[in-house]
């Protein structure tokens, strides 16, 4: 059995199956709606059920709250309907709806950038390009039908090659692999571009941009993509890590700043070791955001990190420095199972 499903404010329509998922359903019908990972683990694909009956699924509890379920609010996600569906929320233009490929590639360098951080240069076949946007990820495939999504952190122009930043998770399939036996020229084979975490090219509003960990790697890509392209809207970029290992390309970011009047660079730091003689910022991350600009009615914001960072950088940057909640864009990277991908819905 069919329902129907109605997307506001847009009027598009399109069928979903009892056992289908929503998301899977409007993506499959030409319907582009923003999605992560499709794990229930943020919220990026979160709406509004104005009418019908839905079954929540996986949603986790981080990503969507109980005042939120009372609310009405669905991961699209995860969510599967249980009758015909009025659903308030976000859609992207079909124009940004990319083809999917699946591709082998070569590995074509690895760099150790960091102690538990590599650095993965992917060679596409002569004959074949991805195109993306920048900021989105793609999926490394695995045996028995298991996958591990990556964000890619090189921009749309330079795609000779594709990069990757990947943290070691002792124990994970792939990176277990990628850390001790992966050699350089071993293929992979991937399927991408995934995601609706992306530079919209279309707003001329300043933009924040806050990183945690190897959240570093979509955020290099936007703004090396607005510098390519010549953007000439301010850019706040906000790094954080524990210690500084963790900000494992700090010169490029600091070079970003020397080279470009419109781009802010701040590195933070939450644990830093005494051995790193750190004289820089500390403390969380959008914390040292928030303090800077405790007004964001006029920005956008981008932000990857870990599911607890972007959380908390959601709920304080709409809450407390009046962002429009339209104007948050983020991934969350859930570093459990091995799996480092944007997990924003």
């Amino acid at each position: 059995m069919a329902f129907q499903i109605t997307i506001l404010p847009s009027q598009h329509v399109f069928q979903a199956e009892a056992d289908e998922i929503i998301l899977d359903a409007a993506l499959r019908q030409g319907v582009v709606l923003p999605y992560g990972c499709r794990d229930g683990a943020c919220g990026a694909c979160r709406g509004r059920v104005l009418s019908g009956q839905v079954d929540l699924g996986q949603a986790q509890i981080k990503a969507l709250s109980n005042a939120e379920r009372s609310a009405g609010f669905a991961l699209l996600c995860c969510a599967r309907a249980h009758s015909d569906l009025s659903i308030e929320g976000r859609e992207l233009l079909s124009a940004q709806a990319l083809p999917v490929k699946t591709l082998p590639a070569r590995v074509q360098k690895l760099t150790r950038v960091a102690p538990d951080v590599m650095l993965v240069e992917l060679k596409l076949p002569a004959s074949e390009r991805l195109q993306f946007f920048a900021g989105q990820y793609i999926e490394i495939l695995l045996k028995e039908g298991r996958r591990r999504a990556f964000s890619l952190a090189n921009a749309p122009h330079d795609d000779s090659c594709l990069q990757l930043h990947i943290r070691h998770m002792p124990g994970g399939q792939f990176t277990d692999r990628l850390f001790s036996t992966m050699q350089e020229r071993d293929i992979l084979r991937f399927n991408g571009p995934h995601g609706s975490f992306f530079l919209r090219e279309d707003s001329t509003k300043p933009m924040l941009l806050v990183a945690g960990g190897t959240g570093f790697a979509p955020i290099k890509a936007i703004v090396e993509h607005a510098i390519a392209e010549q953007s000439t809207r301010p850019m706040a970029i906000y790094w954080g890590g524990r210690g500084r290992a963790d900000l494992y390309l700090l010169p490029l970011a600091e070079q970003w700043a020397a080279a470009h009047s419109g781009i802010r660079f701040v590195p933070v730091l939450s644990e830093a070791p005494e051995s790193d003689h750190w004289q820089g910022r500390s403390g969380f991350v959008h914390a040292a955001a928030m303090h800077d600009y405790p007004d964001l009615s006029g920005h956008q914001a981008y932000v990857c990190g870990s599911p607890a960072m972007v959380a908390a950088a959601r709920r304080d940057f709409v809450g407390q420095c009046q962002l429009p909640e339209t104007e948050f864009f983020a991934d969350s990277f859930e570093l459990a199972n091995d799996h480092q991908s944007p997990t924003a819905g």
